[in-house]
Order: structure tokens, then sequence, then C-alpha cells
């Protein structure tokens, strides 16, 4: 009987798995993001965009936590939303989705009040808080940049969004989001502790150090 040749284990690469809202401007912007500085990520297919048509705070928290009991425990687990008016999601919402992804150890990336207030802060500092998608794109000069850089307008679907920004002006955004998010946080009442209450606020930027870590340990 020939002999059993003994096989190395073969161990599986962990996966970093990002949840968005809709297939808009934030998955058009990682995406860019993720092929510029992880290009053999199409290949090694360890930083995915997951599909799925949940869009609220809580469906797409409970959807990262459905996949993170399916996965290996060395998967990444991160989810990407805009806090919206309180007319159309309320703090009880919001709470829930918090609690729910620190419980399961599920990564957030929220922006307050929605994801174009990480990318105005490609072009300037900001501490103006926004009641609205809509309020920010007519009070701010998101739409004057881009059509300074050859788009006709923004908008939200143009899967070339990313291409608008420089390496110099992502990694002035990172910086900005940081002073911003802390100047957010000292001007709130007391009371007022979660990152859903703090406009403007975003935590993009903790994302995407988080990818770039991650492919790094890839390399």
């Amino acid at each position: 009987m020939p002999k059993k040749k003994n096989r190395p284990i073969q161990y599986l690469k962990p996966v970093f798995h990002i949840y968005c809202e809709g297939a808009k401007t934030e998955p058009n912007y990682l995406n860019g993001y993720i092929d510029k500085h992880f290009p053999t990520n199409q290949r090694l297919k360890v930083i995915k965009i997951e599909p799925t048509k949940k869009n609220t705070p809580v469906q797409l928290v409970e959807a990262a936590v459905g996949d993170k009991q399916k996965y290996p425990d060395g998967d990444v687990f991160w989810v990407v939303y805009d806090r919206e008016s309180e007319q159309k999601y309320a703090d009880k919402h919001h709470a829930t989705a918090y609690n729910k992804a620190q419980r399961y150890s599920i990564n957030l990336a929220m922006s307050n009040v929605c994801f174009e207030v990480w990318l105005l802060l490609h072009f300037q500092e900001n501490t103006a808080p926004f009641c609205s998608y809509d309020d920010l794109k007519k009070n701010s000069i998101l739409r004057t940049e881009c059509k300074k850089r050859g788009f006709l307008d923004y908008d939200k679907a143009d899967q070339s969004i990313f291409s608008v920004f420089t390496e110099e002006e992502i990694n002035k955004a990172r910086d900005r989001a940081k002073k911003m998010n802390e100047l957010t946080e000292q001007s709130v009442d007391s009371s007022r502790t979660r990152p859903y209450h703090w406009n403007p606020y975003t935590d993009v930027y903790k994302l995407l150090n988080a990818i770039d870590k991650f492919a790094k340990k890839q390399k």
C-alpha cells in the first residue's frame, strides 16, 4: 500500500467584510480606495463589500452579526451607515444598532449626518452641523469642488467619485475628521455620549485605517 503523504494544512485567509446601506456613494468610494491601495485584492478577494438589501442601521448590524456567527474567528466586520435626520431614525433606533454592534464586536463607521461630511473633509475643515444630505449638498462647497474637477454635479450614484480625490486630500480628511470629532464631542451636552448624538461626525477614517492595517498583513 502506498505511503500516505503528509500534506501541509491549508489555513484560510481572514476576510474583511463591509456592509453598506444601498449601492451608491459608500461602496463606490470604498471600492476605489481598496483597488488603489490593495490592488491584489481583486485576485485574493479578502476585502469584500457584501451584497445586501438591508438599508437601516439595525438591519445592517444584524446582517453582520448573522454572518459573523458563520465565518471563522479571524474575520473582520464593519458596518457603514449614515445617522440621517432624527425624523428618519430616532435615537432609539441608533441605540439598538450601536448596542448590538458593541455586544458582538462589530465595527461601525457612522457619519452624522451623512457620508458626504467625510467627502467634504477632503476639501476643507468643517465644524458646521447639517440637518440632512440635502442641507449639506446645498450649503457646503462639495458640489462646487466636484464641478471644478470635471463633474457636472455631485451625484451619489457616480461610480468614479473616488477619482475626485488625491492621496494628499484623503490624508488631510483623516486629520480633519479626528479634529472635527473631538471638537464636536467637546461642544455637546455631557449627557449625549454616543457618536450618533454628535453632529458633525464621521468614523470613515477609522475604516480606512483598518483596511490599510488588514491589507499589510496579507502581503
